[in-house]
């Protein structure tokens, strides 16, 4: 049994011990028996917090479906009172905030396309000044904690007094298994940040299918993140927008009563065990951090004999046989490729910054 728990979407926003939230409801709303039914089913089957749709869905071709919009809000603060449930929808510009303000919608997000750009986030932004509405603000499409930082400081900075994170997981040109790779060390570094907002991932978003759903919402409670937004649907194969990652109300419930969510006190228990299982970690991290020294002072030759040579400082066929060969070898370790292709990218790049700084130096 978890510890998820309906409950008030401010009393989570302003209590540091509340139980994790969950947002759920459709990808994007289509008609008012779609969504009513949507809610009333997320109602039945699950801790519901608060009932998400989209009005207006930005798409990245056009002619696919991009929403009712302005109609469909009030399908979704109907179906919301039904349910008995604050609802919430995305908004990209400060006409979206006018109608959406209008129609008595409860809380606001700003989606990853929108969070990208300081202008179009400081125009929302503006359109909010003065109404304490609660906004989750999703991490951009690109890694870059400085724009999410940014985004939700924006929003911090006219007033708005409870602004929590989304973790939706960023675009690769790497396919892996997920849609969008989670790169979780990026929520860990947006905490460093702002260590007083709260941050919900959205693992539809980066799972892609709902068969990796439950996965990626485990993942996310090891972390201790402080809730779920997932997408649900009547009838997730008939759906307008990302059909392959929603699931319906009954699913959803089966997957938050197999979470395990765990003790936020956790860290002042820890067990004997675990702490010298940590000592482990921190002897084989001075290992590394050695290894490293001497790999760089191997590197620094290497630059020496470039510039003797007059050869470049970057080789394009070096770098692909670099990393193809230790994605190859990182299953024999128990290591991903996808691991392996990080890991030895970074090293290479650094690699390449430290001789181009050592060959200026000498000339």
């Amino acid at each position: 049994m978890t510890k998820f728990s309906t409950q008030s979407i401010l009393a989570w926003f302003d209590e540091a011990t509340q139980a994790p939230l969950l947002i759920a409801g459709p990808c994007s709303i289509e008609s008012p028996e779609q969504v009513m039914q949507a809610a009333l089913e997320l109602k039945q089957y699950t801790p519901v917090s608060l009932l998400r749709g989209g009005a207006w869905k930005p798409r990245t071709k056009p002619g696919s479906f991009e929403g009712i919009g302005e109609e469909a809000l009030d399908w979704l603060v109907r179906a919301g009172q039904a349910a008995g449930l604050p609802v919430s929808t995305e908004v990209a510009n400060a006409k979206h905030v006018e109608k959406v303000l209008e129609a008595g919608v409860d809380v606001l997000w700003i989606g990853a396309r929108t969070t990208v750009n300081p202008f179009y986030v400081q125009e929302i932004a503006e359109a909010l000044r003065g109404v304490n509405i609660p906004v989750f603000v999703k991490n951009p499409i690109h890694a870059e904690i400085g724009l999410w930082a940014g985004a939700i400081e924006r929003f911090q900075n006219v007033g708005i007094e409870r602004v929590a994170a989304v973790h939706r997981g960023f675009f690769s040109t790497n396919k892996g298994v997920y849609r969008n790779e989670p790169q979780w060390h990026q929520s860990f570094e947006l905490r460093a940040a702002l260590p007083n907002v709260k941050i919900v991932c959205d693992p539809s978003h980066i799972a892609g299918k709902r068969d990796l759903v439950s996965d990626v919402a485990q993942v996310a409670m090891d972390l201790s993140m402080d809730g779920l937004m997932v997408e649900s649907h009547p009838q997730p194969d008939q759906a307008l927008s990302d059909a392959a990652q929603q699931v319906t109300a009954a699913q959803l419930g089966q997957i938050i009563q197999g979470l395990h969510v765990h003790d936020s006190d956790y860290s002042f228990k820890q067990s004997e065990a675990l702490v010298g299982l940590r000592g482990e970690l921190d002897t084989i991290d001075d290992q590394i951090v050695a290894l490293l020294e001497q790999r760089f002072k191997v590197v620094k030759e290497i630059a020496e004999t470039k510039k003797r040579d007059g050869a470049t400082v970057f080789q394009m066929d070096r770098w692909i046989k670099l990393v193809r060969k230790r994605m190859e070898q990182g299953p024999e370790h128990g290591l991903s490729p996808e691991f392996m292709h990080d890991l030895f990218s970074t090293l290479h790049k650094h690699s390449v910054e430290y001789q181009s700084t050592l060959i200026k130096k000498e000339d």
